[in-house]
């Protein structure tokens, strides 16, 4: 890859992958999770699996990238062919692009829904609003095809314009602006939810460690939630990955992401929950939290219209800088192996996946009930398509922790972590026995969610890939 194909900036990555691993999960689901899981126990397990899955994970993610130095499916077309392993392994390039591609399409419906919060606060519509008139028009805005498919546009062709400019003018320049913009709006309303909510009540709840409230489903979820909230399994970090500079520290960087995507979820936690309980509302997770819960507690506040309307916007950055990191692995996909031109690439990728949306925006209304999805599936379109992506980024990880592992040699895997002989053996067997372990506990909590026939469908798709993997990895691992 020539150097024009690297970051400008050795911090570059750094902002990149931040920004994709920041997102609405980071706000209306982590905090959640934490404090009705035993809140500092619940921190205590998830710090361990960062460490044990998600960090050695991070690291061999990017680690293929930069090594193909393509994108993800190229990028494994190469690594298999070099390395002479089966071209089972190329599985790992196309799962991550699966995934980035369908969660683009219902990511972005949802993060549509923040333009219109984001009107609402501005323009005082909401100020003084009870809780009926809130929940209702919150109800008002799913039951509208044409407004959802109007925000899902906006949002859509936003985040395709910076991806489309190219991976400096665009992606760099962009991250550079959004993500101090994030953090400094973040800080913004932490400030005013001191000022205005309970922040003691929202630090109890949080932050309390309480070992009797965490169960095993606890336990799960703070496995699920060091994996997911990192982008691992997505095609995400391999794209960025294939930009990283040499010189950059594989480890630190790793760490540094990990780190920024905790506390970002603990600062917008203390930050939401306190305005929460200052109000005294009832604490939630998902869509109710944000668009229904917040928006009351910022209406019964002072500067509330303005305050919910930067907030807003905070979701807004938080969610751009996500999807265009979903758009990356595949637009780049499309260049190098069919010579698109960058904006082509992005046309086609962000039209495919705005039809596909469409999927999502019918789901909460004409597709409500009674649709194909249901009669077939037992859910909804938008369901049945999140449950595909949270199949795929778990066996997606999966496969990249044991290519990782075992396919790359460790003379290639000391040249990129450049790191003593301490952490190298640490992270090897992190990442050839642990993670894999644990990524397996995620996948199989996934499974029993699959309705009917499609068990033995998608069980013979798994054990036939593992199989293919697991024969090249006992042959090729065999040998190193």
């Amino acid at each position: 890859m020539s150097t024009h194909n690297v970051w400008t900036h050795k911090g570059t990555f750094l902002l990149a992958a931040v920004g994709s691993a920041v997102g609405l999960g980071n706000l209306w689901r982590f905090p959640y999770l934490t404090g009705e899981n035993g809140g500092g126990a619940f921190i205590l397990v998830y710090a361990l699996t960062i460490f044990a899955v998600g960090i050695p994970i991070l690291i061999a993610e990017t680690m293929l990238g930069r090594t193909s130095r393509q994108s993800p499916i190229m990028g494994m077309r190469h690594l298999t062919r070099t390395h002479g392993t089966s071209r089972a392994w190329e599985t790992i390039g196309w799962l991550g692009a699966a995934s980035a591609f369908l969660i683009l399409s219902f990511y972005s419906v949802i993060a549509g829904w923040a333009i219109h919060y984001t009107g609402q606060m501005f323009s005082g519509a909401l100020v003084g609003a009870d809780a009926d008139t809130i929940g209702d028009g919150f109800d008002a805005l799913l039951a509208s095809p044409g407004l959802l498919t109007l925000y899902h546009t906006v949002f859509i062709i936003a985040s395709a314009l910076i991806v489309g400019m190219g991976i400096h003018r665009g992606i760099e320049s962009g991250l550079r602006i959004i993500m101090p913009a994030l953090f400094a709006i973040l800080l913004l309303v932490l400030f005013y939810s001191i000022a205005n909510g309970d922040i003691g009540a929202a630090a109890t709840f949080l932050f309390t460690f309480n070992i009797a409230d965490l169960s095993l489903e606890g336990w799960l979820q703070a496995m699920g939630q060091s994996f997911f909230t990192l982008s691992l399994g997505m095609g995400a970090i391999m794209a960025y990955g294939a930009y990283m500079s040499s010189e950059a520290s594989l480890t630190r960087t790793a760490v540094a992401v990990a780190f920024v995507d905790t506390a970002v979820a603990m600062v917008a936690g203390l930050a939401i929950f306190a305005l929460v309980f200052g109000a005294g509302l009832e604490t939630g997770q998902g869509p109710g939290l944000m668009f229904v819960t917040l928006p009351l507690a910022f209406a019964e506040m002072p500067f509330g219209a303005l305050v919910g309307g930067v907030f807003f916007i905070l979701v807004l950055g938080a969610a751009i800088s996500s999807s265009i990191s979903l758009i990356e692995p595949v637009a780049a996909f499309l260049v190098e192996r069919f010579d698109l031109t960058r904006p082509k690439a992005v046309s086609l990728v962000t039209l495919a996946a705005w039809l596909m949306g469409l999927l999502t925006v019918v789901s909460f209304n004409v597709w409500a009930e009674g649709s194909i999805f249901h009669t077939l599936f037992g859910r909804s379109a938008f369901d049945f398509i999140e449950l595909l992506t949270n199949i795929f980024m778990p066996l997606g990880g999966l496969l990249i922790a044991l290519f990782a592992g075992w396919a790359l040699t460790q003379s290639e895997v000391m040249k990129e972590l450049r790191t003593s002989d301490g952490w190298f053996k640490t992270w090897r067997f992190l990442v050839r026995f642990v993670a894999p372990a644990a990524v397996s506990f995620v996948f199989l909590r996934t499974i029993p969610q699959v309705d009917g026939y499609l068990i033995p469908t998608l069980g013979a798709i798994v054990i036939v890939g593992a199989f293919a993997a697991g024969r090249t990895f006992m042959v090729e691992g065999s040998s190193r």
